[in-house]
């Protein structure tokens, strides 16, 4: 039988900030982003905020006025990846088999160690206080969506085990949104059978739930019968990226094109930037947008050929974003997503004529690529983006935190 374990930093973003800053300890701490940049809301707060009721998610305001006291912090997700890459190295001294879920989240397939999954549990509890300054909760389990669940139940620096034996007893009385994958949407669907806890998704016949949910629905309900038997991934064997993307929500709402094509082009190149240095080109280009009412269309096209150039990438959603939105509302936030992705100099059909211009443009990006290795991504930038600082002074390449495609799946 499989030992899996889920490891939960606790309270992470403000834990580091904590961990970093002994001034810090026993007081009520928030990380958040700028609120001048609309970024204003809580992303992390420590377990002495969260006993005045500060919630993660909620505006900056909100969350000071239930605590007046509430020490703010501004996000610095370089410390946070340093951290979370100390805690993978932490998480191999026990397997090769860790599977990161987001920064702060990992799971680990301990299966054959000599040492129990309770014991492994308690020694990395005690590594990351000792070493890190920060406190985990971990999950037990014999598959890793219940070894998850166990990681949510305790918090803050506890263990939990989920065994076949008593997974009924703890895991069947939970509400369904507690169950991995089940976002408001499916939710919604799920309480319209009926079902409200996830034993009742156990219990439910196999054919409601495949009506209701189609394939997600028998997904769930393996899941909450304890039959999920996904591997453990490591990088080396994680399923190949399918797409490259970058996203923001602008400092202001956008209420031209003008404006929309200085965000874009922000975008653009820092896509391109990215496929570059993983090595990929794109056929494919979408341009995800949200107006200010918070409904969200996304519209995509292939490009002519394969590129990794920011000014392939710019120019097409920018073509996209001109063609399909008509201006009812302004714009809040704005996503531009490479996919179809194959290796760079993969086999390709080559034009006919030479295109200058494009030999032209990939040495002045690889030339730029350097750079701002050495100096940062915003050390040089289109002349467009000084048309408007407030509006362009993002990094979306350094300041991006990466997302795995998984988290993302079956979510509502």
């Amino acid at each position: 039988m499989r030992t899996i374990l889920h490891s939960d930093c606790n309270s992470f973003y403000a834990s580091v900030e904590v961990a970093g800053n002994p001034r810090l300890q026993g007081k009520p701490v928030a990380v958040c982003g700028d609120p001048a940049l609309r970024h204003g809301i809580i992303l992390a707060k420590s377990q002495e905020a969260k006993v005045h009721g500060v919630t993660t998610g909620e505006a900056v305001w909100e969350a000071q006025r239930k605590c007046p006291g509430l020490i703010l912090v501004p996000a610095d997700h370089r410390k946070y990846s340093l951290y979370a890459r100390r805690m993978r190295e932490l998480y191999r001294q026990y397997t090769p088999l860790v599977e990161p879920f987001g920064m702060d989240e990992s799971w680990l397939d301990v299966t054959g160690h000599a040492l129990c999954g309770e014991e492994i549990a308690a020694r990395l509890r005690m590594s990351a206080r000792r070493d890190l300054g920060i406190t985990l909760s971990v999950g037990v389990s014999f598959n890793k969506v219940f070894a998850k669940l166990g990681s949510d139940m305790r918090k803050p620096d506890a263990t939990t085990v989920i065994s076949r034996e008593n997974y009924q007893d703890k895991v069947w009385p939970l509400p369904v949104s507690d169950l991995l994958y089940v976002g408001r949407a499916t939710a919604r669907r799920l309480y319209d059978l009926g079902i409200y806890t996830i034993g009742e998704i156990a219990l439910a016949p196999a054919a409601v739930l495949r009506g209701a949910l189609g394939k997600n629905g028998d997904t769930l309900r393996r899941m909450a019968r304890g039959e999920d038997d996904s591997p453990v991934l490591c990088p080396e064997t994680a399923e190949e990226i399918k797409s490259v993307g970058n996203s923001t929500t602008t400092p202001r709402d956008v209420v031209n094109l003008q404006e929309a094509k200085v965000i874009l082009y922000l975008l653009g190149d820092s896509v391109a930037a990215r496929l570059r240095a993983g090595g990929h080109t794109c056929r494919t280009v979408s341009v995800w947008m949200r107006d200010t009412a918070l409904s969200g269309i996304i519209r995509q096209c292939r490009l002519p050929r394969a590129s990794d150039l920011g000014s392939d990438i710019s120019r097409a959603a920018y073509a996209l974003l001109e063609a399909h939105y008509a201006w009812d509302l302004p714009l809040r936030s704005l996503g531009v997503t490479a996919s179809d992705l194959a290796a760079s100099g993969a086999d390709a059909q080559l034009p006919l004529w030479q295109d200058l211009r494009h030999d032209r443009e990939r040495a002045l990006e690889q030339a730029l690529d350097g750079l701002r290795a050495r100096w940062g991504h915003n050390c040089v930038r289109r002349g467009l983006m000084f048309c408007d600082q407030a509006m362009t002074d993002l990094n979306p390449v350094d300041d991006h935190a990466l997302q795995p495609l998984a988290q993302m799946n079956g979510r509502g």
